[in-house]
């Protein structure tokens, strides 16, 4: 397949925009995603070593006002014991601590860390995924994973920092992580909404709700 295909929206001839030391950066005329070919991804080895370096754990304070950003909204639509998931917990998961304290049943999925895929066969009354999509090496894939396992009427909560396409993006300090190869847009989520006939809300400057519709 070629590297220059959107691997959200499928489009091709995507075109390099943006080039630094390390990466080359593509930029979708359709869907606003910006993405880096798959040549410059990390082995699975040297990416889950960087993951390592990650000293999040459910104690932090810091850590858990930083997930508030989506739990505080996401609590809001959600009832009295639903059962969630939390994909791409992490090596410390604590959004899902924080769901639990809240009443609700939770499970995770981490494909480093908690790697049990019958966990994604099961139907879920809410889903989240914070600061995950940015890392996703087949983003269309997943999210359509994610949302088929999510229940008519229920949300699917993501947290990612939106890009501004091409605008200040040699100075955006997000795509400085090597991990990151997936650089989202409220455009490309607006695309993504649209094919899955979703009601799509963004709250603040990192926070996307996509409820799927009762008729779904």
């Amino acid at each position: 397949m070629s590297k220059n295909i959107c691997p959200i929206c499928g489009t091709q001839n995507c075109r390099q925009f943006f080039g630094d030391k390390i990466r080359t950066y593509l930029l979708c005329p359709n869907c606003q995603l910006i993405f880096v070919p798959s040549e410059f991804f990390l082995s699975a080895e040297d990416e889950k070593s960087r993951y390592d370096m990650h000293e999040n754990n459910s104690n932090d304070h810091n850590y858990r006002t930083f997930l508030s950003k989506l739990f505080n909204p996401m609590i809001e639509r959600i009832k009295a014991k639903d059962l969630g998931l939390d994909f791409g917990s992490g090596p410390g998961p604590t959004l899902s601590v924080m769901f639990k304290e809240a009443g609700h049943k939770m499970k995770i999925y981490d494909h480093f860390y908690e790697n049990n895929p019958s966990v994604l066969e099961k139907k879920y009354d809410f889903i989240t995924a914070t600061e995950v999509v940015e890392h996703l090496h087949k983003p269309k894939e997943v999210l359509d994973k994610l949302w088929s396992i999510l229940k008519p009427g229920s949300t699917l909560g993501l947290m990612t920092k939106l890009s501004s396409g091409t605008k200040n993006f040699k100075k955006w300090h997000y795509k400085n992580d090597d991990t990151h190869v997936c650089f989202f847009s409220k455009i490309t989520f607006e695309w993504l909404a649209k094919q899955w006939n979703a009601e799509i809300e963004f709250i603040g400057v990192d926070v996307i709700l996509l409820r799927k519709t009762i008729n779904q």
